[in-house]
């Protein structure tokens, strides 16, 4: 099963965001502390819409354990492999950083040859985290068939 990850993600709507797309595609969703809001938030709520019953969300404390768990690939603007470069396991997760900070720094360093990227014109910072996720996502479910 593939997982998105987020890495202390601070804004309750693309986390509702992200939390549909892993329903319509069947993917869990990891969420690691600390969270810039809360799991009660109407915003959360109201981006998910009814789809939360859907998705196998976990909320957890240290992402070590959750790269360790399954083969990862972490998405980000310092990222040199494209997404499309990649040959996704059935089994992954696609983690992402926070909104504005992306990983912690040492995370940059240790997982340097899992770090991949989406192509974005020169001078543009980066997608939005609900976009990226998307875009990631869907690229994991090409290559599985869609099934």
């Amino acid at each position: 099963m593939v997982h998105i990850v987020l890495v202390h993600p601070e804004i309750p709507q693309n986390t509702g965001n992200i939390a549909r797309s892993c329903a319509i595609v069947g993917a869990g969703l990891i969420l690691i502390r600390p969270l810039g809001f809360s799991l009660t938030e109407k915003h959360l709520k109201r981006s998910g819409m009814d789809y939360w019953q859907d998705v196998d969300v976990q909320i957890r404390d240290d992402l070590e354990s959750v790269i360790a768990e399954r083969p990862s690939y972490l998405f980000s603007t310092r990222g040199k492999t494209l997404y499309t470069d990649l040959q996704y396991k059935q089994d992954v997760n696609l983690i992402f950083g926070s909104e504005s900070s992306g990983f912690p720094e040492e995370i940059y360093d240790k997982y340097a040859d899992q770090l991949c990227t989406l192509p974005m014109r020169e001078g543009k910072r980066s997608l939005n985290l609900s976009n990226a996720a998307a875009i990631a996502l869907y690229e994991w479910w090409r290559q599985q068939g869609f099934s």
